[in-house]
């Protein structure tokens, strides 16, 4: 209440100005939060095409003078879309390619009954063998041991998974960057100290760096989010309000965690090292890349003290699942939770001087 009580708007603007001015005027800076998030989705959007994508590599050791790649091989096995059929004209190089995990499984042309190849210490080469000998076997030879049902679903390719992940991903790096490193270097030139000398008070400093920041964020992610969606037409299933909540309450979020991270450092070194150690665990455990579903109990609880695991996970139910924020009030609460404490410890900590 103390520090409410204290805050004058005329000051907070006079800052949140400064700083957006300083921003806009670095086009390296906000040139690379466009490009960069775009390049990432380019990049995997050459790769993962919408649609079935051959996920498992299948060699197969092909004769001189074969017509087609898959000549002599049975027909069932032909129509496995989860292979990615690669020849090989001799046997010993399809060997050496298992033997490195660069091959799920080996086949020979024309051999009866079929040969083939996998790595024992290959999981991949497991399942691509049980890909294989589902087809080679016939439907009704299980029926009376098993019954295969079916659940109706929205396809959504990986490439729609992803693209969430990488919006908030890049909101991560540029909320943490891009406050921690002006402050300190503010606080080693002794610009803060001048500051310090002003009416300004911290929160009233601090409050505008996350606002501005917040701006500069808001303003690259729709041009980015707007320039992915024409071309690769990606789609929001749910609210463009509601996203638009989410990710502003994300954002906060990570920005005031930056302020705790800089409240007292004058080294930019000492500054990088801690958001290196804070940033690639929380982007490798948030499902930014992938899910960690699997993950054990304790990494999965872990992973939750992290905002970006609730901005990740509530983009993409909005995105694509359509959710509203009423589906998702318990990220919607903890980023707030996580917003208000780690401005008021930032507040609390912050030091004007070295």
């Amino acid at each position: 209440m103390i520090v409410l009580s204290r805050f004058k708007f005329r000051r907070f603007w006079s800052i949140f100005n400064s700083r957006n001015k300083e921003f806009f005027r670095d086009k390296a800076t906000l040139g690379w939060n466009f490009v960069f998030p775009f390049l990432v989705i380019l990049g995997f959007a050459l790769i993962f095409h919408r649609g079935v994508q051959p996920n498992y590599k299948c060699g197969i050791i092909s004769p001189t003078g074969a017509t087609s790649l898959t000549e002599g091989l049975p027909e069932s096995v032909r129509k496995i879309s989860l292979f990615k059929f690669i020849e090989f004209q001799s046997r010993d190089l399809g060997f050496e390619k298992l033997k490195n995990y660069k091959l799920d499984i080996l086949t020979e042309q024309n051999s009866h009954p079929l040969r083939y190849w996998i790595n024992h210490d290959s999981p991949d080469g497991i399942v691509a063998e049980s890909l294989l000998t589902n087809a080679l076997c016939d439907p009704g030879a299980v029926s009376d041991k098993a019954v295969r049902e079916t659940v109706k679903t929205r396809r959504i390719d990986y490439i729609d998974w992803l693209f969430p992940g990488i919006i908030a991903m890049n909101m991560m790096f540029s909320s943490l960057y891009g406050v921690a490193y002006p402050i300190v270097r503010y606080r080693k030139m002794g610009v803060l100290k001048r500051l310090k000398a002003t009416p300004l008070t911290a929160f009233e400093y601090l409050a505008a760096q996350v606002l501005s920041r917040m701006f500069v964020i808001l303003f690259s992610s729709i041009v980015v989010y707007t320039g992915c969606a024409l071309i690769f037409d990606f789609q929001c299933k749910g609210s463009y309000l509601d996203l638009f909540v989410l990710f502003t309450l994300g954002g906060a979020s990570i920005i005031s965690l930056a302020l705790i991270i800089v409240a007292r450092i004058a080294s930019e070194e000492l500054a990088y090292g801690i958001l290196e150690i804070i940033s690639w665990p929380m982007m490798f455990l948030s499902e930014v890349w992938f899910s960690i579903e699997g993950a054990s109990p304790g990494v999965r609880i872990f992973s939750q003290i992290f905002p970006l695991k609730h901005v990740t996970e509530g983009m993409r139910r909005i995105m694509n699942e359509g959710a509203s924020l009423g589906d998702l009030s318990f990220e919607i609460a903890v980023l707030s939770l996580m917003t208000v404490v780690f401005m008021l410890i930032g507040s609390l900590l912050f030091k004007w001087t070295k």
